[in-house]
């Protein structure tokens, strides 16, 4: 992954976790309003705390995006490695499953 993917990933989970605290400060104040007021500001909290959580609901929508984006990408690059470097490719493979059955057989 390169640092701007990184940075844009970072970027994109510190607003979802910004947008999540913010729907939870408004929930707060949304029952100490239902406790201590009238309808009016009751409905005003509502819609308030509706507001943030389209946000936050969109906010993770665009993380998954991301997310979703940078598998596809990693398969393709894993795709085109184990097709430009087949037996290096087994070489591993083999290796890793070498090193799987002494792990097991040490049991």
């Amino acid at each position: 992954m390169d640092s701007t993917t990184a940075t844009a990933d970072h970027t994109v989970r510190d607003r979802l976790a910004q947008s999540l605290g913010h729907l939870v400060d408004d929930a707060e104040a949304l029952l100490k309003t239902a406790q201590h007021s009238g309808s009016e500001q009751f409905v005003a909290a509502r819609d308030a705390v509706e507001l943030r959580l389209r946000h936050a609901r969109s906010e993770l929508a665009a993380l998954e995006d991301a997310a979703a984006y940078n598998v596809r990408r990693a398969a393709r690059v894993a795709n085109t490695t184990v097709h430009e470097h087949p037996y290096a490719t087994a070489g591993v493979a083999a290796g890793v499953g070498v090193l799987i059955g002494m792990l097991i057989s040490r049991r």
